[in-house]
């Protein structure tokens, strides 16, 4: 295959044990864009991530990974973790984009961030919520999205509480089983959260069944990373969101 390059750079802050957040970004990557990543720790891959794991990802110090990324000199920095912002509120998620931009110099989005501007964007003021967390963290996106203006009407979640690895391994029909149970009439949109949930693939599948937009973190992220780099063009087979053009 081959890629062409001249582009937009974007750099992206992936959580280490994360396997699905760097090929999601090469499906989704606008052409001449260039993608650069770095890893980041600040939680146990033995444990189970829960609030305490991921706000301790959040609050994490990310100076060496991010020094390292800057090497790349990316046009965007993409902060691939929305749980870990999710836990701490969106005073921090903001506070977080706004410091990574003054370290880097580089326009900067986070996934939970990038999830509120899409919903925006879409004029979608009312959500069903779906994802692989622990219920703790359910809660807290619930109040997350309260506070930037958004209702959660409904959700769905996993059965099982899963491990890093668990969230994962989720496979595209059980991703969208899981968004498929979060719709709801009142929902103006869905949205599937997690840079780890294979989420990208059932994009348009879901849009088709559920006949309203459906918002992922990884989609959401590519769509105003683009904005900030102004790569307008649309990209067809990902959800409306990046397929509309005139949302761009």
């Amino acid at each position: 295959m081959s890629l062409s390059r001249g582009g937009a750079k974007f750099g992206v802050l992936v959580p280490f044990t994360n396997t699905n957040l760097e090929p999601d970004m090469v499906l989704l990557r606008p052409p001449g864009a260039s993608l650069h990543f770095s890893r980041m720790g600040g939680y146990d891959q033995e444990e189970i991530p829960d609030a305490e794991q991921m706000s301790g990802l959040g609050a994490a110090d990310i100076d060496e990974p991010l020094r390292l990324l800057q090497g790349a000199r990316p046009d965007v920095v993409i902060y691939g973790c929305t749980s870990a912002t999710l836990t701490h509120g969106p005073a921090f998620d903001r506070a977080l984009a706004e410091q990574i931009k003054q370290d880097s110099g580089a326009e900067t989005v986070t996934a939970a961030g990038a999830l509120v501007h899409a919903l925006q964007t879409l004029g979608a003021r009312r959500i069903g919520f779906a994802s692989p967390y622990v219920s703790g963290i359910n809660d807290m996106a619930v109040s997350f999205f309260s506070k930037c203006g958004v209702d959660v009407v409904s959700r769905s979640e996993v059965d099982d509480v899963l491990d890093n690895y668990g969230q994962g391994s989720l496979d595209p029909q059980a991703v969208f089983e899981m968004g498929l149970a979060a719709d709801h009439p009142d929902a103006d949109a869905l949205v599937l959260s997690c840079t780890d949930m294979r989420s990208v693939e059932i994009l348009q599948r879901l849009e088709e069944r559920v006949g309203k937009p459906v918002v992922s973190s990884n989609q959401a992220m590519v769509f105003q990373a683009k904005q900030l780099a102004g790569v307008f063009e649309p990209a067809p087979g990902y959800g409306m969101l990046l397929a509309d053009a005139k949302l761009a």
